[in-house]
């Protein structure tokens, strides 16, 4: 009944929901008791994403306590500067020259140690910290990114609640003026979660992006379902086909199918396509042999601290196969 569309005062609005379920007496034989748990339960839902459904579990109060201490430790983690970039190798399909990296980042918690993204970037989302948090990976990657060799770029991930912000395009300018990064070096990923609005605040924003010299590429494409709509109507540099496609490249006729589509229209448009997710030799044969221009994964390297980065510069042959 509310994952319908409802037009409202000549708008068109999309809402979800979310249930947390808790049964007498089992979970509980007081009302306040039950209430807390159906809390618990609906907390949990909220987590797992829009329009589900949770009943209350033994340990999920022990489970949810840690992931609020976690929240609450966020935005103390951005301003501690817990939180450090891996590097993930991008190269040429044709040539496995290095062209560049993709930042990803990580938390360095003083409890926990090293978390992965899964762990708290949607934590940040939903308490705000993003937005700092987005602007410091910006930064520290154009930075870092600097002072490698001029051929390499560096790929940095928006997320929607960043992409909201009217000072992002002066952020990124002030980002790539305050490390000497040249515009050219700079590729922002975005995916269709960001482009769901479809407004001209959205439009304004890539294009305000794109005058600045840098590239804009649109992540996981196939996953959605207006992917080709976005293609024609934003500003896109690159087409970074998710890796569900390339994984079953070599069981499935159809996902090769659809690798090599979407890189002729990719070629067609005059934008480049990246597999993501490479991680056999024989995807990586089946990426190339289908057209696409770059390839990402595994199979040439997992996300490495820079560190590893400027150790791999070092080699001769860092830039080639």
């Amino acid at each position: 009944a509310l994952a319908g569309e409802f037009l409202i005062q000549g708008h068109k609005i999309n809402i979800g929901s979310s249930i947390g379920i808790a049964v007498f007496p089992d979970d509980g034989q007081s009302s306040e008791i039950l209430i807390r748990n159906a809390d618990l339960a609906l907390y949990k839902a909220k987590m797992e994403g829009r329009g589900t459904c949770r009943s209350f579990e033994a340990g999920m109060d022990a489970r949810l306590q840690e992931r609020r201490q976690l929240e609450s430790e966020l935005a103390l983690g951005v301003a501690n500067e817990q939180f450090v970039l891996h590097y993930q190798p991008l190269h040429d399909a044709q040539t496995s020259e290095l062209t560049g990296f993709e930042a990803l980042v990580r938390w360095e918690h003083p409890r926990f140690g090293l978390l992965q993204p899964s762990e708290f970037i949607q934590m940040a989302e939903e308490t705000g910290v993003i937005e700092a948090l987005g602007e410091w990976i910006l930064k520290r990657a154009c930075v870092d990114a600097a002072t490698w060799p001029a051929t390499v770029k560096v790929a940095v991930n928006l997320s929607p609640a960043q992409f909201k912000q009217q000072t992002l395009a002066l952020q990124v300018a002030s980002a790539l003026a305050a490390s000497g990064l040249l515009p050219s070096r700079l590729e922002l990923e975005i995916t269709e979660s960001v482009l769901l609005a479809h407004n001209e605040n959205t439009i304004t924003t890539l294009h305000s992006l794109r005058d600045l010299g840098i590239s804009i590429a649109m992540d996981d494409f196939g996953t959605g379902y207006s992917s080709l709509s976005y293609l024609r109507s934003f500003p896109f540099n690159r087409i970074k086909i998710d890796r569900s496609f390339v994984s079953l490249m070599c069981e499935s006729s159809e996902s090769r199918a659809i690798v090599k589509a979407v890189a002729e229209l990719g070629a067609t448009l005059g934008m480049t396509t990246t597999a993501e997710g490479v991680e056999t030799e024989d995807q990586y044969k089946l990426v190339k042999e289908n057209g696409c221009t770059d390839v990402q994964g595994w199979f040439f390297g997992r996300p490495m601290p820079v560190s590893e980065v400027h150790a791999l510069f070092e080699q001769p042959e860092a830039l080639s196969a």
